[in-house]
């Protein structure tokens, strides 16, 4: 198991997944957020949305918007919905997928 240069909790299961930072060969940069997993019906990936709130100083009232992330799923982590975990950015791996799940948070 390699260093990914995040301090997060290493997953207890091995993978033989090529995309995996942690027994791969990805490489994580950029940001790292901290979502919600809305969709895990894909193959090997899901859908993580992040919920922000804003003020709205005219109203005096907030807004809450929200972003939706494609991630890959490596094969030593398992997600399912509503689970809360946290992302890392890396290089494309698919058309829409720019982030890998690098940690299940505990809620």
């Amino acid at each position: 198991m390699k260093n990914i240069g995040i301090s997060v909790a290493p997953p207890e299961a091995e993978c033989t997944d090529a995309k995996c930072p942690f027994h791969g060969t990805l490489s994580v940069r950029g940001q790292v957020i901290e979502g919600t997993v809305e969709s895990s019906a894909m193959k090997g990936s899901a859908v993580v949305t992040r919920e922000r709130r804003r003020r709205i100083p005219k109203y005096e009232r907030y807004e809450t918007r929200f972003s939706k992330y494609h991630a890959h799923v490596p094969g030593c982590i398992t997600v399912s919905k509503g689970d809360r975990v946290r992302i890392a950015e890396c290089r494309k791996l698919a058309k829409t997928i720019s982030f890998v799940i690098i940690e299940k948070v505990k809620q």
